[in-house]
C-alpha cells in the first residue's frame, strides 16, 4: 500500500469510527419478569440521534411485539435477550439477560404421617422409587455405593449390588424394565436389567456436570445436576435434549436433588434441606413447598448432611413415601395445605 492509499484508508477509518462514536445506543429491558406481565423491550440512543430500524430476539428467535410481548408459555429462569440495531448506514447487536417468574406464589403444605417402615440406617439414600409392591434404592458414598431391592413392611434387602468405589451413587429410576443409575461427578450413568440387576450399559452426561436426581415420565427422563436446572433426557438416545430451571414469583431454588413424578408434577428434594418442592415440568414453575420439618429427628438423624432425601410414589394407591440419608425409618405421608 503507498502513502496516498493509506492515508485515505485511515482517514476514512477515523471518519467512520467518529460517525459510530456520535451514538450511544441502550437496550432497555427489565432484570426481572413475571410471565403474567407483558414484557416491554426497547432500543434508545442517549443522544438522541435517529435509528432506522431494530429487530428484537429472544434465545435466538425472533420476536415482533416488543412493545407488550406475552411471556406466559415461555419457561421460567434466564433468558437471552438481543437486538440488532440499524443506524446511520450501519448496524450494531446488543445483549442483556431478563429472568422470567412465575406469577404466583407457590403454595404451602405441610403433612400428616401415615404409617412408618423400617429402613436401613446404613444406607446413605440417593434415589428412591416404588415399584410393583417393593422399593427400589440407591445408595451413595464412595466405597458403599449400591443399588437394592427392599421389601417394603421389614426393611429386608432382598437384592443388592455394590458399585466399583470409584463412583459415589445417586439418583435413579425405573422405565420399560429397565434401572437407570446416576453417579456424582464421574459423569456417567449406568442401565441395569430390572429383574436381575445385570448391568447392560453405560451413558455419558452431556453439558450437565455432575449427576443428583433422577426421575422419568412417558416422554423424557429428568436429571437434576445441583443447580436449578432440570435436564430432559431421551430415553432412547440419553442425550440431554433441553431443560426447565425452576422459580419461584421471586427467585431461582438450586441444589435440587431427588426426584419424583407425582400426578404430573416433579417433586424434588433440596439438598440440606427437610422440603419438597412440587415443580410444573412444563415451564420449571415451583408451585408448592412441602415442610417435613420433624421427620429427620423421628428418624433418628439430625444435621445437613443426613437430611430427606428419597420420594417414591405409588400410583396406583396414591401413596406416598419419604425417606433420608442414613434415617431408619420410611414414612408413608400425605400432604397439607396450610
Amino acid at each position: 500500500m503507498n502513502k496516498i492509499a493509506f492515508i485515505l484508508t485511515l482517514a476514512f477509518l477515523l471518519i467512520l469510527n467518529a460517525c459510530g462514536n456520535k451514538y450511544q445506543l441502550q437496550l432497555e429491558s427489565p432484570k426481572s419478569i413475571q410471565i403474567d406481565k407483558p414484557l416491554k423491550i426497547s432500543v434508545k440512543d442517549k443522544k438522541g440521534n435517529p435509528i432506522d430500524s431494530v429487530q428484537y430476539f429472544i434465545n435466538g428467535v425472533r420476536i415482533k411485539n416488543h412493545e407488550a410481548l406475552d411471556i406466559k408459555t415461555y419457561k421460567l429462569g434466564k433468558q437471552a435477550l438481543s437486538a440488532v440495531i440499524y443506524f446511520d448506514g450501519t448496524s450494531k447487536k446488543l445483549n442483556n439477560t431478563i429472568y422470567f417468574l412465575n406469577d404466583k406464589a407457590p403454595k404451602v403444605f405441610t403433612y400428616e404421617v401415615v404409617n412408618e417402615f423400617p429402613h436401613d440406617d446404613q444406607a446413605f439414600t440417593q434415589g428412591f422409587v416404588y415399584h410393583n409392591g417393593y422399593f427400589y434404592e440407591s445408595t451413595g458414598q464412595n466405597g458403599k455405593s449400591s443399588l437394592r431391592k427392599v421389601e417394603i413392611e421389614t426393611g429386608k434387602v432382598l437384592q443388592k449390588i455394590d458399585l466399583d468405589r470409584q463412583y459415589f451413587g445417586e439418583g435413579m429410576t425405573i422405565k420399560d424394565g429397565k434401572i437407570y443409575q446416576l453417579t456424582w461427578r464421574k459423569k456417567v450413568g449406568f442401565i441395569y436389567d430390572l429383574e436381575n440387576f445385570k448391568l447392560e450399559k453405560s451413558f455419558d452426561y452431556g453439558q450437565s456436570k455432575e449427576g443428583w436426581g433422577l426421575t422419568h415420565n412417558n416422554e423424557y427422563l429428568v436429571k437434576t445436576d445441583g443447580s436449578e436446572r432440570m435436564w430432559l433426557l431421551d430415553p432412547q438416545t440419553l442425550k440431554e435434549v433441553s431443560y426447565i430451571e425452576t422459580y419461584t414469583n421471586k427467585r431461582k431454588a438450586e441444589k435440587l436433588n431427588e426426584l419424583e413424578f407425582v400426578n404430573g408434577k416433579i417433586y424434588a428434594n433440596i439438598w440440606q434441606q427437610n422440603s419438597i418442592l412440587i415443580v410444573e415440568p412444563s415451564n420449571g414453575a415451583i408451585e408448592g413447598i412441602v415442610s417435613l420439618k420433624g421427620l429427620q429427628a423421628k428418624a433418628g438423624q439430625k444435621g445437613e448432611d443426613n437430611v430427606l432425601n428419597g420420594i417414591a410414589y405409588d400410583q396406583e394407591n396414591d401413596r406416598l413415601y419419604v425417606t433420608g440419608k442414613n434415617w431408619n425409618k420410611v414414612f408413608e405421608i400425605k400432604l397439607i395445605e396450610k
